[in-house]
């Protein structure tokens, strides 16, 4: 009798659509992936972009955001790879009927793990931005507030209100022998008519050794002289020492520089009344 002929195994159909579901599955992670890091590399060209539409000088700088985004990208590329490679692998397995091998988790482990790294290194970078971003925002708005120097205004920030800063510089004034000439409470004056303001008041200030020189040199100076600073209260309760930068002034007036001095004594002043 003829020995039996060899009949060959093959894989159940079952087999062979699990193993494309899977490969299926595999890509569409790939390119969940590098859509994802599309996403975080625009990110920083995003704000790049946009700070750079504000005009903004600062020295922030957003190139983690790429190469977050190439990570992710890369990894993306050599998943989808892989896992045609390992598709492959598995077809010419099944066709060889051998449908009972084990097969490792180590590969969705291993992506479950980086993108948990990934995830938590974004959280802190973002974490680290936003921070940055607001101390950036802060600055910018402070020194917007603090020197306006076409205008010839300079802002000095005081930590005291507007009474208490005024009283400040009275006191200082008085103690230096410098005479103030008037106190204008612009605030009390607008609520007298029925209007609210925030805490606003103007002194008026000077010594006549000091500022007659400047107007005999340059007699429109008398237009800015005496000196002058305004403690004010902005819309967010902060309070401001604003005075004209003496630099301003003498090109303003055309006044001598060997007189300068006799003006710059205000920026001490402001300086100290906020302290």
């Amino acid at each position: 009798m003829d020995a039996p002929a060899k009949i060959e195994r093959r894989a159940d159909l079952r087999d062979y659509l699990a193993a494309e579901r899977t490969l299926l599955a595999w890509i569409r992670t790939g390119l969940a992936l590098m859509g994802f890091g599309f996403v975080v590399a625009r990110f920083g060209l995003f704000l790049q972009e946009l700070q750079a539409a504000q005009h903004a000088l600062s020295g922030q700088s957003y190139g983690l955001s790429l190469w977050f985004g190439t990570a992710l990208i890369s990894v993306g590329v050599i998943l989808n790879v892989f896992a045609g490679w390992h598709h492959t692998r598995l077809v010419r397995e099944l066709d060889r009927g051998e449908t009972a091998h084990f097969r490792s988790a180590t590969q969705a482990v291993a992506v479950a793990f980086f993108l948990a790294v990934v995830g938590l290194a974004m959280v802190i970078y973002l974490v680290s931005l936003r921070s940055s971003a607001r101390s950036q925002l802060f600055d910018s708005k402070e020194r917007s507030m603090t020197s306006n120097q076409g205008a010839g205004i300079v802002n000095v920030p005081s930590n005291h209100s507007v009474d208490e800063t005024v009283e400040k510089l009275r006191g200082i004034l008085q103690s230096k022998g410098v005479i103030l000439f008037a106190l204008v409470d612009h605030s009390g004056e607008a609520e007298k008519i029925g209007m609210k303001m925030r805490p606003t008041k103007l002194l008026i200030f000077g010594s006549p050794k000091a500022g007659t020189p400047l107007m005999l040199a340059a007699p429109s100076s008398a237009l800015d002289l005496p000196l002058k600073i305004l403690i004010w209260e902005d819309s967010e309760r902060k309070v401001w020492a604003t005075y004209n930068s003496p630099a301003y002034l003498q090109e303003r007036h055309g006044l001598p520089s060997e007189l300068l001095q006799n003006i710059a004594v205000v920026e001490t002043l402001a300086g100290k009344a906020g302290e």
